[in-house]
């Protein structure tokens, strides 16, 4: 019966089906797991090794009943599924996913789902699964001698395409289950592969669309070639044929640019291949850079492409080894060096802001920046050991413990220089006077992009795997009359993030970075006009430049480095935070610096990007003050347990220097300039109506409750009863920081129980609340002295504040929801501030295609 649903012509039926099809087929372990995690507290679920056993023999039960005909079956209306209504499809078989589903969530959470039901059967039945999807490309493939294809058969042949990464990945990937496989099942499955690949292999396609999808089906057969790798060659061979099959164009605008995308595609399939294909590729490098260097000599390579080739190669050499890898990069960049470091560019157009301006009226030259220093970071993200984020923590400590040297190393010393300089003068751009004497041209180039503004409204998708992002701008490049402007305003977004990623990356390598360039260089670059920057950069900066060079740097360096670094951007943060948020809470609408550009009749639009614009900066702030209270940073600040019983005296207490040099949270204490702004920022974000600023925050609130019960600083420990104490109590009065009520309780647990024998301030705030009566606060006392359990004490915190306010706390209005909510905020909180490429930013082609 379910299966008759899932073939049904109606998609509510359909998509009803899939999710029962998601639960009956997933492996024993994870139907476990799941109900672990749903909360099943049935008898069953509690019987330890005798409920797996039963779980597991369900499941048996289960696979009984499923054929391959099932398998089949399900795949096939997967595959055929793959596609939603659009203008492009006719009269089906089936109704097709369309915008006005409701309940459906958005097509791409569908897609996955889908997705997911094949990875599911392809690793349960790899043989059936492999055999269905090279069906199904002949079947939407058609002709292979057709050489112009439908718009409906183009969009068949790219769900067909996922359908074949995801069957490639389920079947292949690294997990060590095909190893396992026996050998009739490989011999079937490996047969069945060769086949499609040598029919992709013998493919004529002409059309740069079709030349698109032909480089993705190859692509996708990746971690195939990883374990068959003797076909390798003639996947390179044939990349090369497609990428050179297709006409060189210098034209950014019209159809001529429909190729110029194809070959960035291309090339963009050799960085997968790459990828998946692991040491696979090695054996062919150097017939790669033959080729590469023969094409380049016959000005048949543009620079974004030889760029991505490089790429590729970059992630070649990382699966060889280290001396392999210097060598790749001394081959690389040696040619950029020369360039790079020559007097006579820096010197015309990096003397002042005016030099920049003359750099934009030479678009070759600008461009070719653009891509050197694009190239830098490709570099430094490709090259070296793969480090685990797991442990963010402990890398913090390793980086140079072990001796090992990051084969970038040697050449930041000439790539830094010229780019603070480089930087230096964009920031320039929006420092006055000099900003009002640019043309119309370049102030109009300094507001965001289309695509900017798209991201702020929500209104983007991501883009598939591979896909080159019209975020990067390439639509702003068409629209008639404003292709220099766009120009410009792409090269300064494109340049400015590159430049910020290329310093944090180079931030990760520890004293090989801290060791090599003079900081206050840096900081000059970096902050001489951060007063002046609109609050999109300076969330990049943070995000990308500040928060690496505060986590790698080493500690006998944070004076240099750290106090200096973030004492300009707290302080300016901090005002400029207090503005926009007294403005949206008291006006209801958010004052920021950024210059939109022309959006007549938009009031709306733009009310709600300055809304998210304040959100997103005021997080990226305590995302810096979640990185200080690092326990990796703060390896020298002793737990409240550790600290001993809560009526110590003073005599035994440590002075706040002792720990100057072992927490980066006290060593920050001691630099008041850095510190105000810092904690003015921690007490205000309670006010602010935004959790996740409010989870970010709350590390950063423990660590200077610990530093205040550890220390004889007695303003620090004044700041912790009073303000610190205060403004928690005021954030409980949010709803939304329901989601994180129960952290916020045990702060207040850890000011009351360990700083009210030491300072009046904790008693004296719980007296000054409305309802409050001595008592009660008498009471609330001896229950304290009655249990020592943290969890019995923060429900009488909770009952206490709740009493003391007259029920007026909404984020404590439902225990229950809270509590659930809570435990995945809990589980998250040394997640939150992650930073680096995610694996969806490592795919996206970005401005390439402007060069």
């Amino acid at each position: 019966q379910m299966l008759e649903y899932y073939q049904h012509y109606r998609i509510a039926l359909h998509f009803q089906s899939l999710l029962f099809w998601l639960v009956a087929l997933r492996e024993p372990s994870k139907a476990k797991s799941v109900a672990r995690v749903s909360g099943d507290t049935s008898p069953a679920g509690n019987l330890g090794s005798v409920g797996v056993s039963s779980t597991e023999k369900e499941k048996k039960g289960v696979s009984l009943f499923i054929t391959d005909e099932i398998y089949s079956t399900l795949l096939d209306v997967s595959f055929k599924r793959m596609l939603k209504k659009s203008a492009n499809s006719s009269s089906s078989l089936l109704e097709l996913w369309n915008e006005e589903l409701e309940g459906k969530s958005d097509f791409s959470n569908y897609r996955t789902k889908l997705l997911d039901l094949i990875r599911v059967i392809a690793s349960q039945r790899p043989v059936i699964a492999a055999a269905n999807i090279v069906q199904r490309i002949n079947v939407v493939s058609g002709d292979a001698n057709q050489t112009t294809k439908s718009p409906q058969d183009l969009d068949a042949m790219v769900g067909a395409q996922l359908g074949l990464e995801t069957v490639v990945s389920a079947i292949f990937d690294g997990s060590g289950d095909y190893a396992k496989t026996d050998h009739e099942a490989k011999f079937q499955i490996h047969r069945t592969f060769e086949g499609l690949l040598q029919q992709l292999l013998s493919l004529k396609w002409t059309e740069p669309s079709l030349i698109v999808i032909h480089g993705h089906y190859l692509d996708s057969l990746g971690l195939y070639l990883r374990h068959y790798p003797d076909v390798v060659a003639s996947v390179v061979n044939k990349l090369f044929e497609l990428l050179t099959s297709l006409p060189i164009t210098i034209q950014q605008q019209g159809p001529s640019n429909n190729s110029r995308q194809a070959r960035l595609q291309i090339c963009s399939s050799f960085i997968r291949i790459s990828r998946a294909a692991d040491k696979a590729l090695l054996p062919h490098m150097k017939n790669i850079a033959d080729t590469m260097a023969y094409l380049q000599g016959e000005g048949r390579l543009l620079r974004a492409e030889h760029d991505h080739l490089c790429e590729a190669f970059l992630i070649m050499a990382s699966s060889s080894g280290i001396q392999q890898q210097q060598e790749v990069l001394a081959w690389l960049l040696e040619p950029l060096n020369k360039t790079w470091t020559q007097v006579e560019w820096q010197t015309a157009y990096l003397s002042d802001p005016s030099g920049l301006t003359d750099m934009f009226a030479d678009t070759q030259f600008m461009w070719s920046i653009y891509h050197t220093v694009t190239f830098f970071e490709k570099a430094l993200k490709r090259s070296g050991t793969k480090r685990s984020t797991t442990a963010p923590q402990a890398a913090i400590t390793t980086t140079t413990a072990t001796g090992y040297l990051h084969p970038m190393s040697s050449h930041l010393s000439w790539i830094l220089p010229p780019l603070l300089r480089l930087l230096r003068c964009i920031h320039a751009l929006w420092a006055e006077p000099f900003a009002q004497s640019l043309t119309g041209e370049i102030k109009a180039a300094k507001s965001m992009t289309i695509s900017e503004q798209a991201s702020l409204l929500g209104e983007t998708s991501k883009p598939t795997k591979g896909q080159v992002a019209p975020a990067d701008g390439l639509l702003d490049v068409q629209r008639e009359g404003e292709s220099k402007e766009n120009n410009i305003r792409n090269w300064l977004r494109g340049v400015r993030d590159s430049g910020y990623n290329l310093i944090g990356l180079a931030a990760t390598l520890g004293e090989a970075f801290f060791r090599c360039i003079d900081g206050s260089s840096v900081i000059l670059a970096l902050m001489e006009n951060v007063q002046v920057m609109e609050f999109r950069h300076l969330r990049q900066l943070m995000h990308l430049a500040v928060v690496p060079l505060v986590k790698y740097c080493p500690a006998e360096l944070w004076q240099i480095w750290t106090a200096n670094l973030l004492q300009p951007i707290f302080v300016h943060c901090q005002q400029a935070l207090d503005y926009s948020w007294s403005s949206l809470l008291r006006e209801g609408r958010a004052k920021v610096p950024d210059s939109f550009g022309n959006l007549s009749g938009s009031e709306l639009k733009v009310e709600v990007m300055e809304e998210k614009l304040l959100r997103d900066l005021t997080r990226e702030v305590c995302s810096v003050l979640w990185v200080l209270a690092l326990p990796g940073l703060n390896s020298g600040l002793p737990s409240l347990e550790q600290l001993g019983p809560v009526n110590r005296i003073d005599s035994s207490l440590k002075s706040l220097e002792s720990f100057a040099s072992s927490s980066l949270t006290g060593f920050l204490m001691l630099n008041v300039g850095t510190a105000l702004p810092a904690l003015r920022i921690t007490v205000e974000v309670f006010s602010w109506t935004d959790s996740e600023a409010v989870t970010k925050v709350i590390p950063f609130c423990g660590a200077l409750i610990h530093l205040a019960v550890a220390t004889n600083r007695a303003e620090l420990r004044q700041f912790v009863g009073n303000d610190l104490f205060s403004s928690i109590i005021q954030g409980l009065s949010v709803e939304l920081n329901a989601v994180v009520s129960a952290e916020l309780i045990g702060l207040c647990r850890e000011i009351y129980l360990y700083l009210s024998d030491k300072d009046p301030a904790p008693k004296q705030v719980l007296l000054s609340l409305s309802d409050m009566k001595q008592e009660d606060l008498l009471a609330f006392d001896d229950c304290l002295s009655k249990t020592a359990s943290p969890k019995e004490q923060k429900q009488h915190m909770r009952s206490l504040l709740l009493l003391a306010t007259g029920n007026k706390l909404k984020a404590l209005a439902s225990q229950k929801t809270t509590n659930i909510i809570t435990n995945v905020t809990t589980r998250n909180r040394g997640t939150v501030a992650h930073h680096g490429p995610s694996a969806e930013e490592e795919d996206r082609i970005g401005l390439a295609g402007l060069s």
